[in-house]
């Protein structure tokens, strides 16, 4: 009985002798052509230069290979692939939640929340939540989700206007500033905060952590953001103070 074991395919190039067809057309370690030429010639002129026979487009007819130094070109194309992999974005969706009739110190303290996540570049998810007899007075959820983005307008904007959805009220702001944007700064302002340290070595680590702006990204969330490939989204919910509600 004929059974197939199934395994990873390759994706690299064939080089040198897995190289497996009568001739090849060649590019030089320059990138001149050097035109169609069978295989063994291929191979000494490799031997000839100390380089790599490599076929970089197998589908073309004869197969196109070039002369390189092979384990040069993986490390410079990892190199390449590690900086992309830095400069994308995580999209990431903050989830924030408060209740009709709170508190304003709480108001205060998610208002806070929230200009921290814009400023990072994330989107937030504002939630409204109505209890008991709340329900009959959307108006009360619909005038604060209003008032909030009135509060942040100069950092985001209202991606998803309001909206009932049960017994929640939902909008969604969206940051004027990029997530890449953002974390260009987060650097930036680290590397200026790094070399003032270094210029006074005698500062105290409070003093340093003072200059930390509430809303900066932290080296964690830095690390964190490179380590995605692509761009992708993500709901967080966040916890904050429990805010009063006593009903009149």
């Amino acid at each position: 009985m004929w059974c197939y074991r199934g395994g990873s395919i390759s994706t690299e190039p064939r080089i040198n002798d897995r190289i497996r067809v009568p001739e090849v057309r060649l590019v030089g370690p320059s990138g001149e052509q050097v035109g169609i030429v069978p295989l063994a010639k291929a191979l000494e002129l490799a031997q000839e230069y100390d380089l790599d026979l490599v076929e970089v487009a197998a589908s073309a007819r004869p197969p196109v290979c070039k002369l390189m130094d092979y384990g040069k070109f993986k490390y410079e194309s990892a190199m390449k692939a590690r900086e992309a992999r830095k400069n994308q974005a995580h999209t990431v969706i903050k989830e924030m939640k408060l209740r009709p009739k709170i508190d304003p110190h709480d108001y205060d303290t998610k208002k806070g929340h929230v200009v921290r996540f814009l400023k990072q570049g994330d989107k937030v998810k504002i939630t409204i939540m109505f209890r008991g007899r709340e329900q009959s007075r959307p108006e009360l959820g619909y005038r604060l989700l209003q008032r909030l983005a009135t509060d942040v307008e100069d950092l985001g904007f209202i991606e998803s206007n309001p909206k009932q959805d049960g017994r929640n009220m939902i909008m969604v702001l969206g940051p004027h500033k990029k997530k890449t944007e953002a974390m260009a700064e987060a650097r930036e302002a680290q590397a200026a905060r790094k070399a003032e340290a270094k210029a006074n070595p005698g500062r105290s680590q409070n003093a340093a952590d003072d200059d930390i702006a509430d809303g900066e990204l932290t080296e964690d969330e830095i690390t964190e953001d490179e380590s995605v490939q692509g761009e992708s989204t993500e709901a967080e919910s966040v916890e904050a103070p429990a805010e009063a509600s006593a009903e009149a």
